[in-house]
C-alpha cells in the first residue's frame, strides 16, 4: 500500500495530519525549508513532534530543500547533526551540495530527492540513486507512463504529488517572485506572482490587448488549477508509486484534516477492493471541493491537460470555514473545550470533523467562556470556550462552519 504523506507546517498541523490518517508527515525545520512563512518547527517542537509521531508508529521527514548559497552552508553541518540526534526519518533535499553534506553529517538519515530537483527521467533517477538517495519525489510534469518507466528501470522509491497547488514553473523553479518582489521562491519566500492579475499590451499598440481570455480586471495568464488525482489512485498504485504526497504546509488545519481523511479512506478502500464505488468517489470529491480554493485538474498525468491553466481565475465557493480545534471533552459536564480560530456562536451551521466518525452536526444553543459565563459569540483569537455536547469528541477534532447557509 502506498504511504500517505501529509504536510505539517507546524506542530498542531503535524498532530492533525497524523490524527486524520497520514502515515508520515513532511515539515520544515528552523532553516533551509522552501516554506519560509509556514510556522515550521523549532528544535523543541520538532523533537516533541518526532517523539509523538514515533509513538503512533508514524514517520517525520524534514525538508532541507533550498538551493543553498555559500552563506547558507555555514550552519548546515550542525543543523544536519541536530536532525540526526532528534531522530527524524528522512531528509528531503534538492541541492547536490546539501546531499553531499548530509552523507557527511547525518549519514544515518535516508535521503529523498525533492521535486525541486526536477527528476523527469530514469537516468536522473539512477544518478540520484547512485548518490545514495532512497526515494525521489517525481516532477509534477511527468505522465503516468513516464513514472511507470522510471519505476521499472531504477530500483528507487517514487513519491508523487497527488493533491494541492500547482506551480506555473518547472517543479517550482520560479524567478518571477525574486524579480518582482525581491522574495526568492528558491529560498522559501515565494510571493506567488502567478496568482496576480495581468493584462498584456504590445508597446506600439497602446490600448490594444492581445486576444486571450480576460475579464474587466485583466487575465490570470499564469494561474494554474489545483491538482487532484483522487480518482487515479488505482492507476498510480498499479504503476508502482510508493508514496502519495499532499501539498499544503500553509493551509489550515480544516483543509489538512479533510484532505488527509479523504485520501486515507480512498487508499483503504483501494486496499479492500471497494474503491470503484461511485457513491464513495462522489462523496470524497464533494468533501475535497468544500475546502478547495480553485477548480481541479489531473495535471500532466495523461500528458498535458489543456484545462490545467485557469486564466479566468475561477474560484471555488469554498463552503467550509475553519472555526476552532477541540482541546478536550469534559465527561462530567458533557462540554467540549474548543480553541477559537474564527468568530462563531449560537445559530451558526456548525459541524465537527472527527478523526474516526467523520462530520457530525453541532446543535449550538449555548456558549460559555473560560469562566463558565454564557456568551453570545466566540469573538477573540484563540479564545477558549465551552460547548455543551452530549456526544464525546476526540481532542484534535476540527470545528467548522458551512458558509452560504
Amino acid at each position: 500500500m502506498p504511504e500517505l504523506v501529509l504536510p505539517a507546517g507546524d506542530l498542531e498541523k503535524l498532530h492533525t495530519a497524523i490524527n486524520f490518517g497520514a502515515d508520515a508527515v513532511y515539515a520544515g525545520g528552523r532553516n533551509y525549508s522552501l516554506r519560509a512563512y509556514a510556522g515550521n518547527l523549532g528544535r523543541d517542537d520538532l523533537q516533541a513532534g518526532v517523539n509523538w509521531a514515533h509513538q503512533k508508529g508514524k514517520r517525520v521527514y524534514i525538508t532541507v530543500n533550498i538551493f543553498a548559497h555559500n552563506q547558507d552552508l555555514r550552519d548546515m553541518p550542525s543543523y544536519l547533526e541536530e536532525l540526526e540526534q532528534i531522530g527524524v526519518d528522512g531528509l528531503i533535499i534538492s541541492d547536490p551540495g546539501v546531499i553531499r553534506m548530509a552523507h557527511r553529517y547525518a549519514p544515518d538519515i535516508p535521503i529523498t530527492i525533492s521535486t525541486q530537483a526536477n527528476v523527469t527521467n530514469y537516468e536522473s533517477a539512477a544518478f540520484y540513486h547512485e548518490l545514495g538517495a532512497k526515494r525521489i519525489v517525481a516532477a509534477r510534469e511527468l505522465s503516468l507512463e513516464e513514472i511507470r518507466a522510471i519505476k521499472e528501470r531504477v530500483g528507487i522509491e517514487i513519491e508523487v504529488f497527488v493533491h494541492g497547488a500547482m506551480c506555473m514553473s518547472y517543479s517550482g523553479r520560479c524567478l518571477l517572485s525574486s524579480f518582482m518582489t525581491g522574495r526568492s521562491a528558491n529560498q522559501g519566500a515565494c510571493a506567488h506572482p502567478c496568482r496576480y492579475q495581468y493584462a498584456l499590451v504590445e508597446e506600439k499598440r497602446p490600448g490594444e490587448y492581445f486576444p486571450f481570455h480576460e475579464d474587466e480586471r485583466g487575465s490570470y495568464i499564469l494561474n494554474s488549477r489545483d491538482l487532484c488525482l483522487l480518482e487515479q489512485i488505482p492507476r498510480l498504485a498499479e504503476a508502482g508509486v510508493d508514496a502519495f504526497k499532499i501539498e499544503g504546509r500553509m493551509k489550515s488545519p480544516l483543509y489538512l484534516a479533510t484532505v488527509a481523511r479523504v485520501y486515507r479512506e480512498a487508499l483503504d478502500a483501494y486496499g479492500e477492493g471497494t474503491f470503484a464505488d461511485t457513491r464513495k468517489i462522489d462523496k470524497w470529491l464533494s468533501q475535497l471541493t468544500a475546502v478547495a480554493t480553485r477548480p481541479f485538474t489531473t495535471g500532466f498525468l495523461d500528458g498535458h491537460d489543456p484545462s490545467i491553466q485557469d486564466p479566468a481565475n475561477q474560484k471555488n465557493q469554498n463552503r467550509a470555514e475553519f472555526c476552532g480545534v477541540v482541546i478536550s471533552y469534559d465527561d462530567e459536564r458533557g462540554w467540549l473545550e474548543v480553541e477559537q480560530r474564527a468568530n462563531f456562536g449560537p445559530g451558526d451551521p456548525l459541524w465537527l470533523l472527527t478523526p474516526h466518525s467523520g462530520s457530525i452536526p453541532v446543535p449550538l444553543e449555548h456558549l460559555y467562556n473560560s469562566d463558565y459565563e454564557e456568551i453570545d459569540r466566540a469573538r477573540h483569537a484563540r479564545q477558549r470556550v465551552f460547548i455543551p455536547m452530549l456526544q464525546p469528541v476526540a481532542p484534535g477534532s476540527i470545528l467548522y462552519r458551512l458558509k452560504g447557509n
